[in-house]
């Protein structure tokens, strides 16, 4: 895109968008602050910084609200500030719709069953709606943290705040998942399938498990939109109880 790389761009984040962000802030020459959540993993903030990036720290008992409160208060008091506003702006998607969602039809012949992760809802509603028009009796579904339990990459509706982006009427199944859930679901990806996921994937899978025990034969398609490399530093891959490790931490 064009526009004046003086002004520098402001979003809030928990790390993936943000680091898109920065990578292509980077070669197009925009400055970049990314509002986190204090208590994210090292990596993120190291990825970042390394992109040129600038870090604001949002209060981590808030989580992903507070760092788009933060945001939106630090846009509106200082004009300079434009934010792309991953959770309320039509390209994101757009992007699911003809990017991701066009990709899984066209390599698949049939899907019944689409699980993605409860963030901004652009994947769930780009995704959701281009497969639908390739299969229309698809079931759309949503992996979605348990209250005051979130999950890194992932919101609970409950917690506050709803994207404008998500039309929650739009989804066919909404499941709630916690952090040891999760974590089973990364667990399993690792040793099984030799994928090192984040823990947003191992929400989805947890639930992509669950919608396919449902079924007696179908394809049912997880997006794992979360690497695991960004939680390295985090206590729970060898922990015997993993949700007592992640409770001071914000996991989405």
């Amino acid at each position: 895109t064009s526009g004046d790389r003086t002004s520098p761009v402001a979003e809030p984040t928990s790390g993936n968008t943000g680091i898109s962000l920065a990578l292509v802030a980077r070669l197009k020459g925009y400055r970049l602050t990314c509002v986190m959540p204090e208590n994210v993993t090292e990596e993120r903030r190291r990825l970042l910084r390394l992109y040129g990036a600038q870090i604001v720290e949002s209060p981590g008992a808030e989580g992903s609200n507070g760092a788009v409160r933060m945001a939106q208060e630090l846009a509106g008091r200082e004009a300079r500030y434009h934010m792309l506003f991953q959770y309320e702006n039509e390209a994101n998607p757009r992007a699911h719709y003809g990017g991701t969602g066009a990709e899984i039809a066209e390599e698949l012949d049939r899907v019944d069953v689409l699980v993605a992760g409860l963030g901004t809802g652009g994947t769930l509603m780009g995704a959701g709606e281009r497969l639908r028009e390739s299969f229309p009796e698809v079931v759309v579904a949503a992996a979605e943290p348990l209250p005051g339990d979130p999950v890194m990459g992932l919101r609970s509706l409950e917690d506050g705040y709803v994207p404008p982006i998500l039309d929650v009427a739009r989804l066919d199944r909404k499941l709630l998942v916690s952090n040891v859930e999760a974590v089973a679901g990364l667990r399993a990806l690792l040793e099984r399938e030799g994928v090192l996921a984040g823990v947003s994937s191992g929400a989805v899978v947890h639930v992509a498990r669950r919608l396919a025990e449902e079924l007696s034969e179908g394809v049912v398609v997880a997006i794992l939109a979360d690497g695991g490399w960004k939680y390295l530093s985090a206590p729970f891959w060898d922990a015997a109880d993993p949700g007592a490790e992640m409770e001071e931490s914000v996991w989405w």
